[in-house]
């Protein structure tokens, strides 16, 4: 059983998932940074001076009572929130994310289109075959 999972693991197609598992998770947290550090941020001032990390509806109060200027404060308190604003910044990474693997797919299949257009040449055996046919024609 372990020689059969050492074959496994070390199969390409297994470590090629692993890279892009790392890279992904990488890719991921670039993309939480961009949407936090750089996006929100210009949007939430747009919006008037809004920080939509600390968007969020109080649903039961903690020990002490609200009022809580930060989701971290409330849930310290053990204040049961609706954290909207986390919700928000989480769907715009999404939608950042899924719009990089779009245009990497899109990028992919350009190129594998091009390469099916593109004949393959043939085989050395059937151009010397093909120049004794044009040669025996003349």
């Amino acid at each position: 059983m372990l020689k059969e999972f050492k074959e496994f693991a070390v199969r390409g197609n297994v470590v090629d998932m692993a890279v892009g598992i790392i890279i992904g998770a990488a890719f991921g947290k670039i993309v939480d940074s961009l949407v936090k550090d750089l996006i929100m941020p210009p949007i939430g001032l747009l919006l008037g001076k809004v920080d939509f990390t600390n968007l969020f509806v109080v649903l039961k109060d903690g020990n002490p009572a609200g009022p809580y200027l930060t989701v971290e404060v409330a849930q310290k308190a053990g204040a049961v929130t609706f954290n909207y604003g986390l919700f928000i910044n989480t769907c715009i990474s999404f939608v950042i994310i899924a719009f990089a693997v779009f245009l990497l797919i899109r990028g992919i299949n350009r190129l594998k289109r091009e390469q099916e257009q593109k004949p393959a040449a043939p085989p050395e055996e059937i151009a010397l075959l093909r120049e004794i046919r044009d040669s025996l024609k003349k």
